[in-house]
Order: C-alpha cells, then sequence, then structure tokens
C-alpha cells in the first residue's frame, strides 16, 4: 500500500520520496480533473500543487482547498480510495454498485443527458437555433439525440469503454465521488465483461469523451438527411446546392454550417460543437 511520511503541497514538508507517491496517485485522477499528467520527479511546484487543489475542489470537496496532502487526512484518503479492489459479499446490499448492465439498468436515470436545445450554453444556442432555422427551410431533416451531457454519465461511458477495450484496468479507473459505481469485481475477466456489458446498454460505438464539449453545453449530436438536392442559406444569406451525400457527411453542409458557428466533428458522424471538438 503506497504510504507518506510527511505532509506533501503548499507549506509541506515535501520530501522526495512523498512528493513521488502523492505525483503518482494524482496522475490517475488527471484526465478526470481535466489536467496534463506530472512529472513523476519528487519536485514539489506549481503544477503538482495545482493538480492537489483540483483534486481537493472537484472530487474531495474542501472549502477551501489548502492544495496539502497529509498523512491519513481526507485527501490522501480518497487518493488512496480507489487502489484498494472491492469485492462485496454475495447477495450484499454494496452489490447493486458493482458496475454492469444491472447497475445500468437501476442506476444511470440518476445521471441523466439532455436533448433540449434550452440547456445549451447561451452563446451555442444562438448559434444552433439559426443553423437549424436554416435546415428547416431548406426542408432538411433533424433529429437531435443529445444535447448538453451530464458529466458523470459521461465519466461513466467513458471509463466503460476504457476497460472494455483493455485501455484501463478497473484499479485504475480514477474516483468520482458523485457517481456510486464500483469498477472492479475481483478479477479481471469479471470487470471486463461487466464493463462490456455497459457498453451494449449505452449503445456504444465510438469512444466517449471524458471532456466533451457536450458537458459544457457547447455541442449537439444530431442526426440530418434530406431528399434529392436542396437549397440552403449561410449565415450571410449566401446560397448554397446540397446533393450527394445526403446526410450531416456533407461537406458543403459542412462549409455552410460554419458560417453559423456550427462546427463538424469529422471522426465523429453526429457531432457538431462550437469549435469542431
Amino acid at each position: 500500500m503506497a504510504k507518506i511520511a510527511q505532509s506533501v503541497g503548499h507549506g509541506g514538508a515535501n520530501r522526495e520520496a512523498d512528493v513521488r507517491v502523492v505525483q503518482g496517485l494524482l496522475n490517475r485522477y488527471v484526465r478526470l480533473l481535466g489536467l496534463k499528467a506530472l512529472k513523476v520527479d519528487g519536485r514539489i511546484g506549481p503544477a503538482t500543487v495545482g493538480a492537489i487543489r483540483a483534486f481537493q475542489h472537484k472530487l474531495v470537496g474542501l472549502k477551501p482547498v489548502d492544495g496539502r496532502v497529509d498523512p491519513n487526512g481526507r485527501t490522501w484518503k480518497l487518493l488512496l480510495a480507489h487502489l484498494s479492489p472491492y469485492k462485496p459479499a454475495p447477495g450484499s446490499v454494496s452489490a447493486a454498485r458493482l458496475s454492469g448492465a444491472s447497475w445500468f439498468r437501476a442506476q444511470q436515470a440518476k445521471y441523466p443527458n439532455s436533448d433540449s436545445l434550452t440547456t445549451l450554453d447561451s452563446s451555442f444556442r444562438k448559434k444552433v437555433e439559426a443553423f437549424l432555422a436554416a435546415l428547416k427551410a431548406a426542408g432538411v431533416a433533424v433529429r437531435i439525440s443529445s444535447t448538453r451531457r451530464n458529466k458523470h454519465r459521461a465519466y461513466v461511458m467513458h471509463h466503460c469503454w476504457m476497460i472494455a477495450k483493455g485501455k484501463l484496468s478497473a484499479a485504475e479507473v480514477p474516483l468520482d465521488p458523485e457517481c456510486d459505481i464500483v469498477w472492479d469485481h475481483g478479477s479481471t475477466a469479471a470487470s471486463v465483461d461487466a464493463a462490456k456489458d455497459m457498453v451494449e446498454c449505452f449503445a456504444l460505438r465510438y469512444q466517449p469523451s471524458l471532456n466533451s464539449r457536450h458537458i459544457a453545453g457547447r455541442a449537439i449530436d444530431m442526426t440530418l438527411s434530406w431528399q434529392g438536392e436542396v437549397k440552403i442559406k449561410d449565415a450571410l444569406g449566401r446560397v448554397h446546392s446540397l446533393a450527394s451525400p445526403h446526410d450531416g457527411s456533407n461537406p458543403t453542409l459542412h462549409k455552410v454550417a460554419a458560417t453559423y458557428g456550427v462546427i463538424k466533428n469529422l471522426n465523429d458522424p453526429p457531432h457538431w460543437s462550437d469549435n469542431g471538438r
């Protein structure tokens, strides 16, 4: 079990060996926190202290954060929390927390996404509404499947994919204290099988982003289609012809959408956002 002898971070003792331990543990959480991986060099600096503060703010809920990890303190205990495999007794109530199809059926509704335009960031919503008006006027059929995404749902979708595809072990998944799920079933095979079940339950076909523009309300997933050739106006009033392909992969449509500030993500068929990611 990892341990530190003295405090690490702002105002801490910052022994090199202790700093290395904390940096290594923090690197298990950096993707969840939206940070770059720390260099595990045993040196305390702004990046390490910043990562401690981000962990305390987003995952520990300290108010105010102090940027320090103390031996046996709350921050330290949560840094270690995901390292201990969770093995529930058969038939125990806690077994309901285990990932898999049963978790999906019982828990996923607690972390709903939205398909409503009203939940989008206000500035992006105006751009989308203008583009949708142009599509409607051109006779393009639109089916919206997702607007703002719940960050905890994004966490679950991303990590079930990563485990199912062998890109991450269940024990390496960072903790999300606000999402009641346990990934480790006590064996690699059982953990992977449960993750695969969740991938199917979510109907995932592409790797879900952990820091998607959907979470900020700056992306929309929609399926577009039309028949024959249609005419559409861009944001400057210029008319463009849309023929084949008759869907959202049409490059001319991408150019038209960009004039409205709605950018196509070429690697994700239904995905459009304010910056193409």
